[in-house]
């Protein structure tokens, strides 16, 4: 069975603090493979209005290059509307019946568990990850496996106010990705 972990996410852009938890849980938990899933409509926050869905597929593209592990899945991309988890996971355990999946979330989205759309039947169709941040609680009810990432305080709300304000961003996310931000003129540039 092939073992797979999810990191959803706007990735409005993607940065090191992604690829940072996706190659730790990978490590950690002997995952085969980390899909990066970017979201539609996220239900719990309104993703930025300047990015299209393309510029930010083809900066996670230029994230993750160099990393056979690492894939992209375009499956929330695809749908209208509101992503809800629970229904992701249903198409993709039907599509990939031979996968075990993982899917990451920090511990902002642990404190958010109970109120996640259709929750308990969400828990049986995954294994939720757990990563530590430090200014949440990681406590709950819900069956998690957590796996302990080495503090990295980075964000791409950060990241987009650094750029807007042309403050650097180097050692924040990819050289490549700094540069498809320069070309695109994205974020304010």
């Amino acid at each position: 069975m092939t073992k797979v972990g999810i990191l959803g996410g706007t990735f409005d852009p993607p940065h090191y603090g992604h690829l940072l938890i996706a190659n730790e849980v990978l490590s950690e938990l002997n995952l085969d493979e980390i899909w990066f899933m970017p979201n539609q409509e996220p239900p719990h926050k309104k993703k930025s209005e300047s990015v299209e869905n393309n510029d930010r597929l083809q900066m996670l593209e230029l994230s993750i290059e160099g990393n056979p592990a690492f894939k992209i899945e375009k499956i929330e991309l695809e749908r209208t509307g509101p992503s809800f988890t629970v229904d992701t996971m249903k198409i993709l355990n039907e599509r990939f019946s031979d996968h075990q999946f993982f899917f990451i979330i920090g511990a902002d989205m642990i404190e958010y568990l109970p109120k996640w759309h259709k929750i308990d039947e969400l828990i049986e169709l995954v294994q939720f990850v757990g990563v530590e941040r430090p200014e949440y609680s990681s406590k709950t009810d819900y069956p998690i496996v957590y796996v302990d990432i080495p503090a990295f305080e980075v964000s791409s709300s950060m990241i987009r106010n650094r750029v807007q304000h042309g403050k650097t961003v180097r050692y924040l996310l990819p050289e490549r990705v700094i540069e498809f931000i320069r070309e695109k003129h994205l974020y304010g540039t």
